[in-house]
């Protein structure tokens, strides 16, 4: 195996519900007919523009709808990762070409991959903006001189001695959908379906899957074997929690406030919670100063809380 290749909606990050909300407006503004999550669903037993295109009365209609669609996408669109996927991906990025395929565009790609500190682990993103077909997206992968180069978790490509270039028989695609599998089989890529999104097990089975995963960690088992259990190395190592920083938002170290024009997205989350934890009794955020400044104990049904939190940090 040289290449692995994630499916986004329902493989990476959890769709379901997510998706289903942004589209069902644009199926009552165009009248699709596609009133159920189920029927949704079902949109992506093969490619979801083209299934568009199938429920549309007309070509201008299936048009509009993709384009609305698309730019609902672009601008509601942000799912949470799926528990596990994180680890999966950097230690996978840490000894294969790693890329993206999604009919999702090419902005949501960028936001969620971002927003998960694993935008460096992938090589190729081919979004449904620049690449609507996976298959014509594969088999441009595939054809790619350079496709053996990939990233190590850092925004460098592979600059050291030859890359061996994946071909159909090493590379694989992960995905939730039956459609994916269909189109992976047809160019000849081997396919890991993923049981926690749009399709069934039997689903992906049936449509030509070699293996479903149950739970995130049998990718790996799955495609490493033993070699699974090694830790990824270099910049792909998955950050170990800070000495200083207990989990719970807040640090031990008594530093200020981060400058949010340097912090990563793991300090830009945690720093989103400790400025709720430190929002007071009406709502209203502190300020930087106040935020910064040592807890006073206050009266009232918050006693034991701040008692909890302190207890928790080391405080």
């Amino acid at each position: 195996m040289r290449a692995v290749v994630f499916d986004l909606d329902g493989t990476l990050v959890q769709t379901r519900i997510a998706s289903w909300e942004v589209f069902e407006p644009i199926n009552r503004r165009h009248g699709l007919g596609v009133d159920t999550p189920q029927r949704y669903f079902d949109l992506f037993r093969g490619n979801v523009f083209s299934s568009i295109r199938e429920v549309s009365s007309t070509e201008a209609q299936a048009s509009a709808a993709t384009a609305d669609f698309l730019a609902a996408l672009r601008s509601q669109y942000a799912p949470p990762l799926v528990p596990g996927m994180h680890a999966v991906v950097r230690r996978l990025a840490s000894q294969c070409t790693l890329a993206v395929m999604s009919s999702n565009a090419m902005e949501v790609l960028r936001r969620v991959l971002v927003d998960n500190d694993l935008a460096y682990c992938f090589a190729h993103v081919f979004g449904g903006d620049v690449a609507p077909d996976k298959r014509a997206a594969l088999r441009s992968f595939l054809a790619d001189a350079g496709s053996g180069y990939g990233r190590r978790c850092s925004a460098d490509y592979d600059e050291a001695g030859d890359a061996d270039r994946p071909d159909a028989a090493t590379t694989v695609l992960v995905t939730d959908t039956a459609g994916d599998v269909r189109d992976a089989r047809e160019v000849g890529v081997r396919v890991v379906g993923v049981s926690w999104g749009m399709h069934s097990a039997r689903e992906l089975t049936e449509a030509g899957a070699e293996f479903v995963a149950l739970w995130p960690q049998e990718v790996l088992s799955h495609l490493l074997g033993d070699e699974a259990a090694r830790e990824p190395t270099g910049a792909c190592a998955v950050p170990q929690q800070s000495s200083t920083d207990c989990g719970c938002g807040c640090s031990t170290s008594g530093a200020g406030a981060v400058d949010s024009a340097q912090e990563g997205p793991g300090e830009r989350r945690r720093r989103r919670r400790r400025e709720a934890v430190a929002a007071t009794s009406d709502g209203t955020a502190l300020t930087p100063d106040v935020r910064t400044a040592p807890l006073a104990r206050p009266s009232g049904p918050t006693d034991d809380l701040l008692d909890a939190m302190r207890r928790i940090c080391g405080g």
